[in-house]
């Protein structure tokens, strides 16, 4: 997929747009004062870098992928959401919703949680596809945790966003971001580094075509289309990131699985091509 490089703070206008103006969906009395309260605390804390909010659909529902880098992502990406005209729903694990405030916000926020350890950790999908059909905005990581990467690029996908993403028939948005690894460093939960001031970078890219792929849903083929639309999707990010970082990425991404960088299957689905085994279904 290419798209036109948009220059950096092409949607930085928005920054200063009161929340009426720059979001016309019903986020609800706690997402909404939550949302004022971190766009006035990121003011202070952090400078931007914004592109292509208008890229984002503004109604409807819309299924918005990103790369994972920090656990000061939901914060920055979220901003950006919301002053691009959408309350984010994201896919989260439900651990966060054992957790004391933060588990009360994500309620309140009408969150999804994921229970990877459970033999319904799938359903969630199902639950996702809900909110999808309902009009929201729902907001996943495909690569499913923090980038294992050595140089902190985007890794190959698990195959819950993809699955969902050939499923649902709503646009799928990428959205590339850098800079929130500066905040909250490494696979942990650190303190914040506020000073001095980072810079977060979020870049809205085209919705990706996967209209190829959608025939092949429930057919023997359907595992090589998910692999295909994995690939198609984390090849967007990259270039998005690409684009943030100004540097070109690693030919082959990080798998966890072999602890390395390894080639990426193809990204689409051969006519004649081999049927190998499905996928797990992993979220």
């Amino acid at each position: 997929m290419t798209h036109q490089p948009l220059p950096p703070g092409e949607s930085n206008h928005r920054l200063a747009w009161p929340l009426r103006r720059a979001n016309h969906e019903d986020g609800g009395r706690v997402f909404t004062a939550l949302g004022r309260f971190v766009h006035a605390a990121m003011g202070l804390l952090v400078t931007h870098d914004w592109r292509g909010s208008d890229r984002l659909p503004q109604t409807g529902g819309v299924l918005v992928v990103s790369n994972h880098l920090s656990y000061f992502d939901a914060v920055a990406l979220g901003e950006f959401l919301i002053w691009s005209g959408r309350w984010p729903r994201y896919l989260g694990k439900v651990q966060l919703w054992k957790t004391p405030v933060v588990g009360w916000l994500a309620r309140s926020c009408e969150q999804i949680p994921v229970d990877r350890g459970s033999a319904k950790a799938a359903e969630v999908l199902v639950t996702a596809q809900g909110a999808l059909d309902d009009g929201r905005c729902v907001t996943m990581y495909p690569e499913g945790t923090l980038t294992r990467d050595p140089e902190t690029w985007p890794m190959t996908a698990r195959s819950g966003a993809a699955r969902l993403a050939l499923r649902s028939q709503h646009p799928v948005v990428p959205v590339g971001q850098w800079g929130a690894n500066h905040v909250i460093g490494g696979t942990g939960m650190g303190m914040p580094r506020f000073f001095p001031r980072k810079r977060i970078h979020v870049c809205c890219g085209e919705p990706i075509d996967l209209s190829d792929l959608r025939p092949w849903v429930g057919t023997e083929r359907e595992g090589e289309a998910v692999r295909a639309a994995s690939v198609r999707i984390m090849d967007a990010l990259t270039g998005l990131v690409e684009e943030l970082r100004g540097t070109p990425a690693p030919r082959d991404r990080w798998d966890t699985r072999v602890g390395a960088r390894v080639p990426q299957p193809p990204a689409r689905v051969d006519e004649a091509g081999s049927r190998g085994p499905t996928d797990p279904g992993e979220v």
